[in-house]
């Protein structure tokens, strides 16, 4: 494959069926280490000139809804202080910010299901949280393959995050593929 790998977590978030021509999906499964290891096998296997992950978020910043391009994403459950600051992997020089060049949004990725405030994606300017991101991202940036995310805003990231993130799931797919047509395979 030399085209467009459209990385989700889940077959509920997006059917691969739906994908144009020249974009294959691939299911990571939930989770920074399910993900990593599936970019990895994929970028590997498949040599895409383009990674576009699409995901489900919780949005932290007031405002957000629907569909949105990140531009920037961070670890906000690498925590071990005092070793580096929260963020921050210990003993590693690489990038704790990666950026993929297109929309606005900051995303927080964590092995965790935001559902109460946190201060600390707030003092960040953190605009949403996820559970894939900065995996894909930190990949991508190891070899070197440019990337894209587009993410669905399912809840408030608060008491009711479950529910509504159940309820809402596949809300963003038909919002997504016309992103993808339009906005990265520049097709009307």
């Amino acid at each position: 494959m030399s085209g467009v790998l459209v990385l989700t977590a889940l077959e509920s978030e997006l059917k691969a069926s739906r994908a144009p021509d020249g974009v294959k999906v691939i299911y990571t499964g939930v989770g920074k280490i399910n993900t990593a290891m599936a970019t990895t096998a994929a970028l590997l296997a498949g040599k895409p000139r383009l990674v576009v992950n699409y995901g489900t978020a919780g949005k932290i910043a007031e405002g957000l809804h629907g569909l949105s391009e990140v531009a920037r994403v961070i670890q906000r459950d690498m925590m071990a202080m005092p070793l580096a600051p929260r963020g921050v992997t210990p003993l590693c020089d690489d990038a704790t910010v990666l950026t993929s060049g297109f929309g606005t949004v900051v995303c927080g990725t964590g092995d965790s299901f935001v559902t109460a405030t946190d201060p600390w994606l707030i003092e960040n300017k953190v605009d949403l949280v996820d559970m894939e991101l900065f995996a894909i991202a930190h990949v991508c940036k190891s070899y070197d393959v440019p990337w894209r995310a587009f993410k669905f805003i399912t809840d408030d990231a608060n008491d009711f995050a479950h529910e509504h993130w159940t309820a809402n799931l596949a809300n963003g797919e038909d919002l997504f593929w016309d992103a993808l047509t339009r906005d990265v395979l520049g097709r009307q």
